[in-house]
């Protein structure tokens, strides 16, 4: 899976987790909270999400590490590839 074709499926997610947001606007080192104004919970059902369709498990430890587009499709491609 291509780095593209992750985040088009990452924004794809998010239109769902905020369907009245336009994902598709987020700049690669926008904070994805801040900018789609998104609650906690919601980023954590974002997450589990994402898990479930990439078949991968992200550890409570590596949310902090995952607050921009550019770090979130960095993230998923290294475990989906890895």
């Amino acid at each position: 899976m291509t780095a593209e074709e992750i985040k088009q499926a990452l924004l794809l997610r998010l239109k769902t987790i905020a369907p009245d947001t336009e994902p598709a606007q987020l700049q690669p080192d926008d904070n994805i909270r801040e900018k789609l104004g998104i609650d906690s919970f919601d980023y954590l059902q974002f997450i589990v999400a994402l898990d479930e369709q990439f078949g991968i498990q992200t550890p409570e430890e590596d949310y902090g590490k995952i607050q921009t587009l550019q770090e979130l499709t960095e993230y998923v491609g290294a475990r989906v590839k890895g």
